[in-house]
């Protein structure tokens, strides 16, 4: 193994391992299309197909296939930050994005609206950056966090950062010092590699090593190497240390993470206990009064109070005249469109 990894697995250790959240979501059309349509090639006759079981008599239509020259089959779509939707038509390789029932584009697969959520990025820090930029700007080789007129960092390193959908609240799991980086490892390597004898490979390590400490104790100690919680949340007491990846889309509003069984708040406060049977699940929803939760997994929403919809995807929460809602989609063949549900939520 490469020195320069081997000193990146020693300062991983001592910080929280965060989630990757660089992957595109594809649909649930693929999972659900032959159930549907009864085939794949998406022809006018599908206005002769049954509605899905989770369709609703009050729907709102999001997205008309014929109309738009597109076809259901051969689209992606993911929510993207701010509540808009990220469309992909693959025949075309073209994006839309429509928010608040108006579609806009189409825009090229290197447009950043579309890279920021398409891209494969080397670092969690590059991720960050191209999705929250508004927020979050880089220096040198650190990263600043600027919320509501107030700056906070510089950090080495963001691992993990979500903002609420009001946009009031914030939080993130940082890093402020690294003692090397990936630029030092490759130098040290270089130099191990070019040393003419063991004595002077050993002075290398014992300098490279002096180095190490010398920025240790210069960026605040052992304790500035460690993962902290950065936040604008009153009160606010979770340990990143004890495991946990903040979520801004779990409860509307708020900022809360998962402990295997348990929705936590970040004061500690335990929202709602997860049955065994949803735990793991691919996604996880909490209403208002903290009485209910939604699971949800490859195109099927499981309530905890016992109801199950089927043959949906997409599900979030939506805030519309003050009430709280869990809205989800589905494609409708009868009318050649993805309509969207709301739940009381």
């Amino acid at each position: 193994m490469k020195k320069s990894l081997l000193i990146s697995a020693f300062v991983l250790l001592m910080t929280c391992q965060a989630e990757s959240q660089s992957r595109f979501i594809r649909n649930v059309a693929n999972d659900v299309k032959n159930e549907l349509l009864g085939s794949s090639s998406g022809s006018s006759k599908q206005s002769t197909q049954p509605e899905p079981s989770c369709a609703c008599s009050d729907a709102q239509q999001v997205l008309g296939m014929s109309e738009n020259k597109l076809m259901y089959t051969e689209i992606d779509i993911e929510m993207m930050e701010d509540g808009s939707f990220l469309i992909q038509d693959r025949m075309s390789q073209n994006y839309y994005i429509i928010k608040d029932g108006v579609k806009k584009g189409p825009y090229a697969s290197d447009d950043a609206r579309v890279t920021a959520y398409t891209n494969s990025f080397d670092t969690e820090q590059d991720m960050i950056l191209a999705r929250y930029g508004q927020y979050i700007s880089k220096s040198g080789d650190k990263y600043n966090i600027k919320f509501n007129g107030k700056t906070y960092g510089p950090y080495a390193r963001i691992d993990n950062f979500t903002v609420t959908k009001s946009g009031d609240k914030f939080a993130a799991l940082a890093i402020e010092n690294i003692v090397t980086t990936e630029s030092d490892g490759e130098k040290m390597e270089a130099a191990m590699k070019n040393a003419k004898s063991d004595q002077e490979r050993m002075e290398l390590a014992m300098q490279f090593s002096q180095q190490m400490t010398s920025r240790m104790m210069a960026g605040g100690g052992p304790e500035s190497m460690l993962t902290k919680l950065v936040t604008n949340i009153d009160g606010a007491t979770f340990n990143p240390m004890m495991g946990g990846i903040l979520k801004g889309n779990i409860k509307f509003d708020d900022i809360v993470y998962l402990n295997r069984t348990d929705v936590v708040d970040l004061k500690d406060k335990k929202l709602i206990s997860i049955n065994p049977e949803h735990a793991g699940l691919e996604k996880i929803y909490v209403n208002s009064s903290n009485s209910v939760y939604a699971a949800y997994q490859s195109g099927t929403l499981y309530m905890s109070n016992g109801k199950t919809l089927s043959d949906l995807f997409n599900p979030y929460l939506v805030k519309t005249d003050g009430k709280v809602s869990l809205a989800y989609m589905y494609y409708s063949p009868k009318k050649d469109a993805i309509m969207q549900c709301k739940i009381p939520f």
